[in-house]
């Protein structure tokens, strides 16, 4: 039985916790810590990187807990595990996103086709601007702010793309 599994059996934490609903919650976010540094809010024992957002119509407040938590509380450890799943998957792509090769424009921009958008990077004022656009151009989007250097603005626009593509799942 995985560690969490057993934490949620004994009735750690909230899972004995009068007035704290087991089921019927629902994921509003997956947060990548870099390492595990929180402890799981339903359970209050596993130590997590991973973070579940969850909310329930009648909980105040969100709870910020482990993969297998948060499959329990809302019925469904598959989702929760899938979810986490591509969670590593980004984490792991996002490493490797600075280095990969990325084409040089005939306007000296590097640019990259990934996921189904375009990026370009290139100097804008002071620093460093990113745009990214679909490939069927039905968005184009840029940076508001300017980045110190060329690899921010390329991480940035990463993160961009997994929160249009996270938002496009949603909908």
């Amino acid at each position: 039985m995985h560690q969490e599994e057993a934490l949620i059996a004994a009735g750690r934490g909230k899972w004995s916790s009068p007035g704290v609903p087991h089921k019927g919650w629902h994921c509003v976010d997956i947060e990548d810590l870099g390492e595990p540094s929180l402890t799981c809010e339903m359970c209050e024992s596993q130590s997590v990187r991973y973070v579940h957002h969850m909310e329930h119509p009648t909980y105040s407040g969100t709870l910020q807990t482990g993969c297998v938590c948060a499959g329990h509380m809302e019925g469904n450890l598959q989702a929760s595990r899938m979810r986490e799943a591509s969670m590593k998957s980004r984490s792991a792509k996002r490493k490797r996103w600075v280095s990969r090769a990325w084409k040089i424009s005939s306007k000296g921009n590097p640019h990259i086709k990934s996921d189904g958008y375009r990026v370009t990077i290139y100097p804008r004022g002071n620093g460093w601007a990113c745009t990214v656009a679909k490939d069927d151009n039905s968005l184009v989007q840029h940076s508001r702010r300017n980045f110190i250097g060329m690899d921010e603005a390329k991480l940035a626009a990463f993160d961009h793309i997994t929160r249009l593509i996270a938002s496009n799942r949603k909908g």
